[in-house]
């Protein structure tokens, strides 16, 4: 077992290349082993792309070692034609004897179909080895697929004595609690999510623009909350290249195609309509970034997965509050002088 386990680490560390770049699909590393040596390798690049076991295969360069080898793969091969053809198929047409898998895939396209095709063709398949590391690399695929929404970050930046936004804000805009270095961590953390939220306080008071440009990388699909459609249409959310989709009570017509509305019933449960509304637009995961509000609704209604909380050095004394919730400590960090702290949903 402790040989595969090398092996699967190597799986995951090829996958992770692909964060931020493989939505709507999960992220796939594998490799492929002939004698204690690794042969090939490769991991999923882009939706509609060549997946990792393809491009693992693609990298041999002497083909006739793979019926002697054994492939490792973080997710349950596929087993059914997408954009690309099932790669079951292609583990069976190299005659690949040994299969080694992290974790099955919970799509119900896949779902232990593409182990059961390996299984018919006479392929020895070894599934689980470190499955709690294959789930956790993919748990933005995986709470979608099995909770029907996306994997929900929220992030805020506080004070010291416990304010994320002062009382009265002179001209400048935003008010920055965190340093420069923090700021280039969170739009790192942008170009991994597919999604980004903010309501329509937070647009009147910072006019962010929501993108990456202090990292390489995609930027987000904006989100934003407008219930009356207040945001003026020179706000930095509606004059970019990105997607932006606004929640709002009517629809609203934008001069920016790349903009459009939805209609959200406010008045109901605000995150869980919100949810259902980015499940149905094949949104994996997305980054609430505030403000107060819009954090503690999704908060109560207990729909959130991570948060991810820094502390600054400075104090307001008055103003907005830190959002008040409950989670399971799970890393702690500082950046220089700000303290970063994230929780898990204990649920």
């Amino acid at each position: 077992m402790k040989i595969h386990e090398k092996y699967l680490k190597r799986c995951i560390q090829l996958a992770k290349n692909g964060l931020g770049t493989t939505y709507p699909n999960p992220l796939v590393g594998s490799v492929i082993v002939f004698e204690n040596q690794i042969i090939g390798e490769g991991w999923h690049q882009k939706a509609g792309e060549p997946h990792a076991e393809v491009n693992a295969i693609n990298s041999v360069q002497d083909k006739s070692l793979l019926s002697k080898s054994t492939i490792y793969v973080s997710l349950e091969p596929c087993s059914h034609f997408g954009k690309t053809p099932p790669c079951s198929d292609l583990i069976i047409a190299n005659k690949i004897p040994n299969v080694v898998i992290g974790t099955v895939d919970p799509n119900e396209k896949v779902a232990g179909k593409g182990i059961q095709k390996l299984l018919v063709a006479g392929i020895h398949v070894t599934i689980g080895t470190l499955e709690d590391e294959c789930n956790e690399l993919n748990k933005r695929f995986f709470r979608f697929q099995q909770k029907r929404r996306p994997y929900i970050i929220l992030k805020w930046a506080e004070t010291i004595d416990g304010f994320i936004a002062p009382k009265y804000k002179d001209e400048q805009k935003p008010v920055w609690i965190t340093n420069q270095y923090s700021r280039q961590l969170v739009h790192k953390w942008r170009s991994e999510e597919q999604a980004i939220l903010v309501g329509t306080q937070t647009v009147l008071d910072d006019n962010p623009s929501l993108n990456v440009r202090d990292w390489k990388g995609n930027s987000p699909i904006k989100i934003i909350l407008d219930r009356q459609n207040r945001l003026p249409e020179e706000s930095s959310v509606f004059n970019s290249e990105e997607k932006t989709i606004v929640f709002s009570e009517s629809k609203r017509a934008f001069k920016n195609e790349n903009c459009h509305s939805e209609i959200l019933n406010f008045d109901g449960n605000l995150a869980q309509e919100i949810c259902n509304i980015l499940f149905q637009n094949n949104i994996q995961s997305i980054i609430i970034e505030g403000g107060a509000r819009t954090l503690q609704t999704f908060i109560d209604s207990n729909l959130w997965d991570e948060a991810r909380i820094f502390k600054g050095k400075i104090s307001f004394k008055e103003g907005t509050k830190a959002p008040d919730f409950s989670g399971k400590l799970i890393k702690k960090e500082n950046i220089l002088d700000d303290l970063l702290l994230i929780f898990r949903n204990h649920g």
